[in-house]
């Protein structure tokens, strides 16, 4: 068990995901509305164009058509002809049962929503920095691997108790695995790191961590998960 202080540095919502659709992202989509020569087109320009042929077809096509790009190795063509529907009007992005495809499911309604001006849910997605700082520097080498499930911890004892984190995981985070810790922080950088302190940029959905922008600096325990450990020995 090891004890830190937590402080949150800052807190944003977000509509996109920083970094989420890259330029070949926009050149498949645009293949698959059936543009012939997307590598023709200015790079500052791909965005708008695939943005443009999507909405030149009905809605929940367009949503097809991401989801497939998306989700080409994890879901059968009649899932995603099914949740291509759903998505009209469902938060898939908090509301699918698969953890690991939300931040998948974020992003194609992201696109979507901007594309047909709000046809969409709006997508929430929550970004913070926030100040770990431990007694000693061996504390922060729980961070080395797997640093999601011990962030967690800390972030959860910031938040109120009725918080749905708190509520859907209490067993994975008093104990040693949290398998689903991964699917919940979407994207984790260490901003700044000292020798008893770093700083991570956190990105996530609102869904989870919308809460934390009330937390003010506390102290906090963490464990880091012990099931990978126990499979090897």
């Amino acid at each position: 068990m090891y004890t830190f202080t937590v402080e949150r540095l800052s807190f944003d919502t977000l509509t996109e995901l920083p970094n989420s659709w890259q330029p070949q992202d926009y050149k498949a989509l645009l293949v698959k509305t059936g543009y012939d020569n997307p590598s023709e087109i200015a790079p500052n320009e791909l965005k708008d164009m695939a943005l443009m042929g999507l909405t030149d077809l009905e809605p929940a096509e367009s949503a097809q058509l991401v989801l497939e790009h998306l989700f080409a190795d994890q879901l059968t063509e009649g899932q995603i002809e099914n949740l291509a529907h759903q998505m009209l009007t469902e938060k898939l992005w908090e509301e699918n049962p698969e953890l690991d495809q939300h931040q998948g499911f974020f992003k194609a309604t992201q696109l979507l929503y901007t594309a047909y001006n709000g046809k969409f849910p709006r997508a929430e997605a929550v970004q913070f920095q926030v100040k770990l700082t431990a007694p000693d520097a061996e504390a922060l080498t729980i961070f080395d691997e797997a640093p999601e499930a011990p962030l967690l911890r800390l972030l959860a004892q910031g938040m109120p108790d009725n918080t749905l984190l708190k509520r859907l995981f209490h067993e994975q985070l008093d104990g040693t695995s949290f398998p689903e810790a991964p699917a919940i922080i979407w994207q984790l950088t260490p901003a700044k790191q000292e020798e008893t302190s770093v700083v991570f940029d956190v990105v996530s959905s609102a869904y989870w961590l919308d809460d934390f922008k009330y937390a003010d600096t506390y102290e906090a325990t963490t464990q880091p998960d012990t099931t990978a450990n126990s499979a090897e020995e």
